[in-house]
């Protein structure tokens, strides 16, 4: 096996979290679990959301499980690959307005 920071099977180990503070890890997976119940948004489409964020936050446990949620939730692969471009013109658009900040401090130093 390559040596890696992210093995795919810890990803079944999940709920493993709650071990070693029980009160808090399920309180989490209550939360988490109430996020994703059908509600003004479809499940389908919180899986999009999701697979877009796991992409903007780069957890790549969280892109496996929430392909194959989508997938599970009836989405398309041009729907999934659509969600991610979104995701990276989201991400790319926070460092470049970033620039603003950058143009504003050489200026100030600059003049």
């Amino acid at each position: 096996m390559e040596k890696t920071y992210y093995y795919p099977e810890d990803l079944k180990k999940f709920g493993s979290v709650r071990e070693f503070q029980p009160e808090l890890g399920e309180k989490f997976f209550n939360y988490y679990n109430s996020v994703f119940k059908e509600g003004a948004l479809t499940q389908r489409e919180k899986a999009l959301i999701a697979l877009a964020v796991s992409h903007a936050v780069q957890c790549p446990y969280c892109i496996d499980a929430y392909t194959s949620g989508s997938i599970e939730k009836g989405a398309t692969e041009e729907q999934m690959m659509e969600a991610v471009h979104v995701a990276t013109a989201i991400k790319g658009g926070a460092a470049l307005v970033h620039g603003v900040q950058m143009m504003n401090k050489a200026k100030s130093i600059l003049m």
